[in-house]
């Protein structure tokens, strides 16, 4: 499968409604296996959804004392369905005895639809669930059945409980908040992606091996909807490397990076844009140190669109992957944005305004981490001051590491302003602007403002080059860059070719 097929089939399902099931009992079972010191005991549960069925169906199992390990494997039909219609995709979970309420502090797991079956016990859970005791009480098996043909979808759960002596739970080792770095610098850094702990086929060592191959400073680990892979990366974190923990909160409505969140912060996901929930949610993030970024947000596919709003954002995924049409959709809309904190600011408000991130989403070979990548200017490579930079836009994104670039804008008087800053000039003072560029080989330069395209250039075979532009406060708000590579033989003329690099705004504030 491709990224697109990933992103397709990987969206969750959210909260408009739900079903909870007669529960699963295990009567007589825990005598018989105080007796046995060993021993499982099994029940399967068979049932049908219609279409229309609620985002979530809860399946009570009643796990009495003595378990050492809860296992759950499932199935469900795939009939046959109409041309462009969707057929049967369903998601699977599961919550301890300490119940399904949202914020989910009852919260052991989630795998989507990428696993049939997962295990969990004291000493170790499958990848995307978390070790832990399993204390008697009801948990909860949570199906999310994301797409329903319809025929409707016949499922069934099978549940396991092993018996024995309840083993220790190792402590998760984190990763640490700073790395050795360069000091004041640029850093490169990857925040979506994705490993076995969820709908990735690399384990953390080989995109820790990746990262590092990339030229990569910094990554965050953004699993759909689970923590499991917080503590996953010990020993593969170095001087050389920042790792930052996260989550993508995979939605009904689209998702969300939760970006360099406290260790073991989980973030729900159980909710619509109609539901008054995702506000409380960008707090959580918020209050766990983290950013929050909608990702691929103009993506076509069922459940990936982002229909949230921007309120609440530190930044938005403009870039996802290989440069696509849905990339292009997002960047305007993006620069309308920027538009709008013009018009915010003209207007004597504040003129808040959202920086673009770019990254990778790759789950498997060969998606190419680091393609795109965020480069951050930041004090030095610690999480906070990767954060810091990422929210206030000291960024731009590139195709690879192969690729440098720098945009800057000086005043008549010795002004001085770079990506994501703001120089202040009289409104017809002259302002100069710097762009530098290498790794681009037959490449197009073009400077952005708020009317659209300025200035355009031609870069040469060997890639690199430099273009200078004059303009006034007067007549440009901002400035922003975009480099991109010739356009592909039989691309339509009228399109532009696909992005290699591009800026965040450089702001002209006429005092």
């Amino acid at each position: 499968m491709d990224r697109r097929d990933v992103l397709r089939l990987s969206a969750a399902a959210g909260a408009a409604g739900t079903l909870t099931l007669p529960a699963v009992s295990f009567a007589h079972a825990a005598d018989d296996g105080a007796r046995e010191r060993r021993g499982a005991r099994t029940r399967t549960v068979r049932g049908h959804l219609p279409t229309g069925a609620p985002d979530f169906v809860y399946l009570p199992v009643e796990v009495p004392r003595g378990v050492r390990e809860v296992a759950v494997s499932y199935s469900y039909d795939k009939p046959a369905v109409p041309p462009g219609t969707p057929g049967n995709a369903l998601d699977i979970g599961i919550f301890d005895e300490r119940g399904t309420a949202q914020p989910g502090r009852g919260f052991r797991g989630w795998s989507g639809g990428f696993r049939t079956e997962f295990a969990i016990s004291a000493e170790r859970a499958t990848p995307g669930y978390l070790a832990g005791p399993v204390r008697p009480g009801t948990w909860h098996v949570v199906l999310g059945p994301y797409t329903v043909a319809p025929q409707g979808m016949e499922y069934e759960v099978t549940v396991t409980l092993r018996f024995g002596e309840r083993g220790r739970t190792p402590k998760p080792v984190h990763p640490p908040q700073r790395a050795k770095g360069r000091g004041h610098a640029w850093y490169r850094g990857d925040c979506h992606l994705h490993t076995v702990h969820s709908d990735g086929l690399r384990t953390p060592e080989e995109v820790a091996v990746a990262a590092r191959e990339a030229g990569l400073d910094f990554i965050a680990t953004t699993e759909h909807n689970t923590t499991s892979a917080h503590g996953a990366w010990e020993g593969l974190w170095g001087d050389d490397l920042l790792i930052l923990c996260g989550e993508e909160v995979t939605t009904r409505n689209g998702h969300y990076l939760a970006i360099g969140t406290d260790p073991g912060t989980f973030v729900d996901w159980r909710y619509r844009a109609r539901d008054d929930a995702y506000e409380r949610y960008v707090r959580i993030v918020h209050r766990a140190g983290g950013l929050v970024v909608p990702a691929h947000p103009n993506c076509p596919f069922v459940g990936c669109q982002w229909k949230f709003g921007h309120a609440g954002a530190d930044a938005v995924e403009v870039w996802n992957g290989p440069w696509t049409a849905d990339d292009e959709l997002a960047l305007a809309t993006w620069d309308n944005m920027l538009v709008a904190a013009c018009r915010e600011r003209a207007d004597g408000g504040e003129g808040r305004w959202i920086p673009a991130m770019g990254n990778s989403d790759a789950h498997r070979e060969p998606q190419v981490v680091g393609w795109p990548q965020t480069v951050v200017h930041a004090e030095d490579l610690s999480r906070r001051a990767v954060l810091e930079g990422i929210r206030a836009g000291r960024s731009w994104l590139a195709e690879s590491s192969g690729i440098g670039l720098a945009l800057s804008a000086a005043g008549p008087r010795g002004e001085h302003a770079g990506i994501g800053g703001r120089l202040r000039v009289a409104p017809d003072a002259e302002v100069t602007v710097r762009l530098e560029v290498s790794g681009v080989p037959d490449g197009t330069v073009r400077l952005m403002t708020d009317q659209g395209e300025m200035r355009s250039a031609r870069l040469p075979a060997s890639g690199a080059g430099a273009v200078v532009w004059r303009t006034t406060a007067s007549l440009a708000a901002y400035v922003r860059a975009e480099v991109r590579r010739p356009r592909p033989e039989g691309a339509s003329p009228d399109l532009p070719g696909p992005m290699a690099a591009m800026t965040n705004p450089l702001w002209l504030d006429p005092r």
